[in-house]
């Protein structure tokens, strides 16, 4: 009798045990949703976005994070690396829970990551010495004398010459004088000489009849009128080719020596334009070539370089032609992160409660980098 009741017993705990196991078996997965206590961000020093003094931290990106952090309640700590290659492959190893720190938000990236909202507009510009030619080229000279208003004003003084000198050699040349040969050539060649100088406003010879000596007069006094304004408008166009250099746009990059950071979108853009770039571990190398004359312009986030420009470079480089190339920038997290919506969720709030405005007076205002980027 009781080892029937123990048999009974054994059946049903093995029944029950696999009725438990079916049910885990069929249960539906539970998403692992808990994220490190102490979260890692990865960054780069890229003034004014982050910038480093001794042990801290601080920059446009150091403040927005923190302001987001403490928006979603997150613990962090930062982990620096050099450039944008080494956070890409650091998140990609997964050392890291999030980086920011001027990442553009590009196609070929997204299929890497996931990124936040856009935190930052920005875009890819030129930065060249700020330095004035010391010399003039052949190709400023043509260019010089066939763009703008010079072509009339060559026009004119052909004009000037042209038309007076068969005036004055019709009138003149019977004259005793023997002043232009009766002949149309060589007499029309004299004749211009004489037109020449009366046009630049120089002392020709004195015509005899008087036709010829009205002539005189009409042109000297219309001379001194076109000579002034002549070489007011080449003197312009000449302080305007020195001032501008010979870099104003992608156009005059191809043959130069020009800088951008590893991995960056300035080197790919450099790239698909057909210059090859010399390229930095960090901007700040960028900088110390294109001052040493080891480069003829760095191409790189337009932020960056406004501040650069308005601050350390001051007097010493400038930017040169519109902007190459609008971008944005990113958060980054790692494919599938959970941290995606609460960070996007904080980032909104910033931006609705006035915070987001607030820091970026506080680091791109007119006084830090030049006006708005």
């Amino acid at each position: 009798m009781s080892s029937r009741i123990i048999s009974i017993l054994v059946a049903l705990v093995f029944g029950a045990t696999l009725a438990l196991a079916q049910t885990a078996t069929n249960a539906p997965a539970v998403a692992l949703t808990t994220q490190p206590a102490d979260l890692r961000v990865i960054m780069r020093q890229v003034a004014p976005f982050v910038t480093k003094d001794g042990n801290k931290y601080s920059g446009f990106s150091v403040d927005l994070w923190d302001a987001i952090a403490k928006q979603a309640n997150l613990n962090f700590h930062f982990v620096e690396k050099q450039n944008i290659n080494e956070i890409l492959a650091s998140m990609k190893a997964n050392e890291g829970d999030v980086a920011i720190a001027a990442i553009s938000i590009t196609s070929q990236r997204e299929q890497d990551f996931d990124f936040s909202q856009p935190m930052f507009d920005s875009g890819l510009q030129i930065m060249v010495r700020n330095e004035s030619s010391s010399s003039v080229n052949l190709a400023q000279i043509l260019d010089l004398f066939t763009t703008g208003g010079m072509p009339f004003l060559l026009g004119l003084l052909a004009a000037l010459i042209i038309i007076p000198a068969h005036i004055a050699w019709f009138f003149e040349r019977d004259r005793d004088n023997h002043m232009f040969p009766k002949n149309y050539f060589p007499g029309i060649f004299h004749a211009m000489w004489w037109a020449t100088g009366a046009a630049t406003g120089q002392q020709p010879d004195p015509l005899i009849s008087g036709w010829g000596r009205l002539l005189s007069t009409i042109l000297i006094l219309t001379s001194v009128i076109f000579v002034s304004y002549f070489t007011a408008a080449i003197t312009s166009n000449l302080t305007v080719q020195t001032l501008k250099g010979d870099i104003n746009g992608p156009e005059d990059l191809r043959g130069r020596k020009v800088g951008a950071t590893t991995g960056s979108t300035a080197a790919g853009y450099l790239k698909n334009i057909d210059v090859i770039p010399t390229e930095f571990a960090k901007i700040d190398e960028a900088y110390l070539a294109l001052d040493n004359k080891q480069l003829d312009a760095v191409v790189f986030d337009a932020p960056v370089l406004l501040y650069y420009v308005a601050n350390k470079g001051a007097n010493k480089a400038r930017m040169a032609g519109p902007m190459l190339r609008k971008e944005n920038y990113g958060i980054l997290f790692p494919r599938g992160s959970d941290l995606r919506k609460p960070v996007n969720e904080a980032l909104l709030k910033l931006r609705e409660d006035g915070t987001y405005d607030a820091l970026y007076k506080k680091w791109f205002s007119s006084t830090q980098a030049g006006g708005t980027p």
